[in-house]
């Protein structure tokens, strides 16, 4: 499914080059459902993250990864072999069309290939380079392989997730990776603006560990200042202000301390307040030493309850409660049904229409409507090859009998 509405587009004109991998593609896609005009680029036997689970009713086949459909939506398609030297060649005339290239190589891949950014910047000036890798450009560990598990690692995330009573957990999905593009596609946009002020490229260096780090808040400036190392809590907030207690039917992420004397009154009203009413559990800083106790008695409140009774129940008294949504939940939101947040999209390899989200952003006057699956393996090979390029049919034949492309 393909929408299209008469507005401008965010970066219509924009041209991308994708040589990116799981550590970057969620970044091209970004810029992808921007509006620019982004060219996955691939081995003529596919990317790799094609691999990368769950696929489509179980069944392992590269046209079927719902990781790399998802990564890779509003996206074009080919395919090359970069490392035969007429493969380099027709990149150098693809990147001589380019705006932005997204690359995630191991430092001095490219340079070794002939094509670092001296070259590349040399044949556009004004070209955009943005490296994701494990741990930067230089330094000593630049070489290091990392992945998504790596990276939490290494930044920090791991080891303030989980329970006390269990070691570092990995954070759910691959947090990392998707961390990374965030920042990358920002940089990006910098970049893109930077080249409108001073009509100069930039190569743009990004280190998945340090993307990591930057978005431990709390945890880096306790350290900083206060030298504390924060603990696993679980579902306890780090700074014991929520919690996340068991319904009726499911989890609900509860304030302990907020309106204090209104909470206890709610419980009180049902008999279930035990002994919160005495005076003692006033005194915040009793409280913090009790907090235990005090989560038991929520929870048996909270269980006489479903999660929507005590949602509904805590707005008016401005409580920020919130259900604990599962993925079903979610699709079923009325609030996101409201907005048409999920879209479905055709696939020739899939025999129903794929759920995919929107951008999490709306424009008034410029359109995001621009949707459509991510392409098969080298699908687009004739359409920029040929019709953009300008290679003749007796060329592409020759680049893909030689498996080039």
């Amino acid at each position: 499914m393909e929408v299209k509405e008469e507005k401008d587009v965010l970066l219509m004109g924009i041209r991308v080059l994708d040589l990116a991998d799981e550590k970057g593609s969620f970044c091209s896609k970004i810029l992808a459902d921007m509006g620019a005009s982004v060219i996955k680029v691939e081995r003529p036997d596919g990317d790799p993250s094609r691999g990368i689970g769950p696929f489509w009713r179980g069944s392992p086949h590269p046209e079927k990864s719902l990781f790399f459909l998802y990564n890779n939506g509003n996206k074009r398609g080919i395919t090359l072999d970069l490392e035969k030297s007429a493969g380099r060649e027709v990149f150098l005339k693809l990147v001589n069309r380019a705006d932005i290239v997204v690359e995630t190589f191991s430092p001095g891949y490219l340079k070794e290939l002939g094509l670092g950014f001296e070259v590349l910047s040399e044949i556009n000036p004004v070209l955009i380079l943005l490296s994701v890798t494990g741990f930067g450009q230089d330094g000593p560990r630049r070489k290091y392989k990392s992945c998504d598990l790596v990276a939490s690692a290494f930044g920090g995330s791991m080891y303030v997730s989980g329970s006390p009573s269990t070691p570092p957990l990995k954070p759910f999905g691959e947090q990392s990776y998707y961390t990374t593009s965030l920042f990358g596609a920002i940089s990006v946009l910098l970049a893109l603006r930077r080249r409108a002020q001073t009509g100069k490229g930039e190569h743009i260096d990004i280190s998945m560990q340090e993307a990591v780090v930057s978005t431990l808040d709390h945890v880096m400036v306790r350290y900083f200042y206060d030298q504390v190392i924060p603990k696993r809590q679980g579902s306890l907030h780090w700074d014991n202000s929520f919690c996340i207690l068991p319904c009726k039917d499911g989890y609900l992420r509860l304030t302990l301390f907020q309106q204090w004397e209104t909470l206890v009154e709610l419980m009180y009203s049902e008999g279930m307040a035990e002994d919160l009413v005495e005076d003692n559990w006033k005194d915040d800083e009793y409280r913090l030493r009790h907090i235990d106790h005090i989560i038991e008695v929520l929870g048996r409140w909270t269980r006489t309850h479903t999660t929507e009774e005590l949602f509904e129940l805590g707005q008016p008294m401005h409580f920020p409660w919130a259900p604990i949504h599962s993925p079903r939940e979610v699709l079923d939101n009325p609030q996101l049904k409201a907005r048409s947040f999920f879209i479905d999209i055709d696939h020739p390899e899939i025999d129903a229409p794929i759920k995919s989200p929107r951008a999490p952003y709306k424009f008034n006057h410029t359109s995001l409507n621009q949707w459509k699956r991510a392409p098969l393996i080298g699908e687009d090979n004739i359409s920029v090859y040929r019709n953009e390029l300008g290679l003749s049919d007796e060329e592409l034949q020759k680049l893909s009998s030689l498996n080039i492309i």
